[in-house]
């Protein structure tokens, strides 16, 4: 006897929640290009799309993108002071923090390419 299938009305989101996170991560790894803003609208979509997610991959890759965002500002606004004093040492100094956000955002488009989830810290909580 044949059964009936119903396709899954999942589906279409899954699949638009794919291509939503590759342009994310398309969106930051071509912010050079943009001075940035790239990587503002990313995040922006980012935060919005966030509650929505429908499990542990997607969380632990928008975290990893917001993360990574972050963590980039936060060195580049700690390492400012170079580019007033000293021309060369605040160009090799953003030069590494550059590289390592490209770094970064291969990283994860890899990954999330593979199907695996992002490294989550370990909680505290649990003793491990």
């Amino acid at each position: 006897m044949n059964k009936l299938v119903v396709p899954d009305s999942d589906a279409g989101q899954g699949d638009g929640l794919r291509l939503l996170t590759h342009i994310l991560y398309g969106l930051h790894t071509l912010s050079f290009f943009s001075a940035g803003m790239f990587s503002v609208i990313a995040m922006i979509i980012n935060y919005v799309k966030r509650p929505d997610l429908p499990d542990a991959m997607y969380r632990s890759h928008y975290r990893w993108q917001a993360r990574s965002f972050w963590f980039t500002l936060l060195w580049l606004a700690l390492t400012w002071p170079l580019w007033l004093l000293f021309v060369f040492p605040g160009w090799v100094a953003w030069t590494v923090i550059g590289l390592w956000y490209l770094y970064r955002f291969i990283r994860g488009w890899w990954m999330f390419v593979e199907g695996r989830a992002m490294p989550m810290p370990v909680s505290v909580s649990t003793g491990a």
